[in-house]
């Protein structure tokens, strides 16, 4: 198994470039399952998660060319498979999102309940009600999701909660069936959007992607088309943080200032100059930080997918921060690795109330999630010693080359097994 190794206590300093998103990644190479054509996807990750799909599209009968610098030509023209197996999908849940486009296109499918990180319960049932009421028959047997039917049509979908996949799902599905879709209390997210400007790519008729009300108007069919992934705003979001804990001066090219503005908010309040135009943000951290209380939400609000950072980050700061998970009940697991590291936090409920202190000490610590992993990162970037992190495959379902890019802005890190 393999660990990264962290000399703690260096400024950071220089460029590096921020890769495609893995969650618009994802959805996009499960639309390939919507058309008999080609469908070119560029900017994506080098990630397991990536390669994960890859694997379950192939399985299912999808031709997959991959020609370097993240572009991937998918194909499924003959789909011979149409079920995502429990050993493939156990390891990542947003094997899920094949479930919409296979119904849509094929007429069925048969997808195992998904796994993947171990931060919250994360149902499916939003999914499933939702192409119900499109006109599915779906039965759950022995751990896996059997959907059935002819021909989806148009409904009036309510989300219960708002989900992020949910959404993506439905909006998938939604293209090939009968009639118009409404989805109402949708995900707001990026990921959404671009997902949305692919399928419009390919003919379908999407409205009101980025609100909480989409419509989508089925047409007979899809066609191929090319698109390129979104920047990767957690990516962003990782460095910019790492960044503002360990002090000094970051370049990020190939990114959106507009994807993240509550973490840039944020930031600015612990103390970091921010400055951003069209593809690039400059980070500049001069003091110590100041602590910042957080509360996770629903986009456009702070995302669940920065607290763990920001944890680490009030672990150093000056003051004391509250820091509220609205969106998963299980996801402060970091904590306990963090007090290792003689961190001050105390949990109560959904909120961790962080003390910040002069200096982490370093430990070994191991990763509990993808998002804690990166945490236990920022936390061995500014501890005093060597801390070494365990169970890093996390890591490397949603960062490309993480110690790469921190090693070219002066951090010592290094990967043993």
């Amino acid at each position: 198994m393999q660990k990264l190794i962290i000399q703690g206590g260096l400024p950071l300093h220089g460029e590096v470039s921020i890769s495609g998103a893995k969650n618009a990644a994802l959805p996009l190479l499960c639309a390939a399952l919507l058309t008999g054509e080609s469908l070119t996807i560029n900017n994506v990750p080098a990630l397991q998660d990536i390669t994960t799909m890859l694997s379950l599209l192939k399985q299912m009968g999808t031709r997959v060319t991959e020609h370097g610098n993240g572009e991937i030509v998918l194909s499924a023209a003959a789909l011979t498979h149409l079920v995502a197996p429990y050993e493939m999908v156990k390891t990542m849940r947003a094997a899920i999102l094949v479930l919409g486009p296979l119904l849509a296109r094929a007429g069925e499918a048969e997808i195992s309940l998904p796994g993947g990180c171990a931060i919250g319960l994360r149902p499916v049932d939003q999914h499933i009600k939702g192409l119900q009421a499109m006109g599915a028959e779906i039965a759950i047997r022995h751990g896996y999701i059997h959907a059935v039917a002819k021909k989806l049509h148009g409904a009036r979908i309510v989300f219960d909660i708002v989900t992020v996949t949910g959404t993506e799902n439905l909006m998938m599905a939604a293209t090939l069936a009968e009639g118009t879709t409404i989805l109402e209390n949708a995900a707001r997210e990026p990921e959404i959007i671009d997902l949305a400007h692919c399928l419009s790519a390919m003919g379908a008729k999407i409205h009101g992607a980025g609100t909480d009300i989409i419509t989508v108007e089925g047409v007979s069919s899809l066609h191929g088309a090319e698109h390129t992934v979104m920047p990767d705003r957690i990516e962003t979001g990782t460095f910019l943080v790492a960044a503002t804990a360990a002090g000094g001066e970051i370049h990020l090219k190939n990114t959106d200032a507009h994807l993240l503005d509550a973490v840039l908010d944020k930031l600015t309040e612990a103390g970091a100059r921010i400055d951003s135009a069209a593809n690039w943000i400059n980070l500049t951290m001069q003091t110590k930080p100041k602590a910042v209380n957080i509360r996770t939400a629903p986009y456009p609000a702070f995302p669940t997918d920065m607290q763990a950072q920001f944890m680490s980050l009030n672990c150093i700061a000056d003051g004391t921060a509250i820091m509220t998970e609205t969106i998963f009940e299980n996801r402060l697991m970091h904590v306990q690795e963090l007090k290792r590291m003689n961190a001050n936090i105390e949990v109560e409920g959904n909120a961790a109330i962080v003390t910040g202190i002069t200096q982490l000490d370093s430990a070994n610590v191991m990763a509990t999630d993808l998002r804690a992993s990166a945490s236990l990162v920022i936390a061995g970037l500014v501890a005093q010693g060597e801390t070494v992190i365990d169970r890093i495959y996390h890591l490397d379902r949603g960062y490309e080359n993480i110690e790469g890019k921190l090693s070219a802005l002066g951090a010592q890190i290094r990967r043993i097994q």
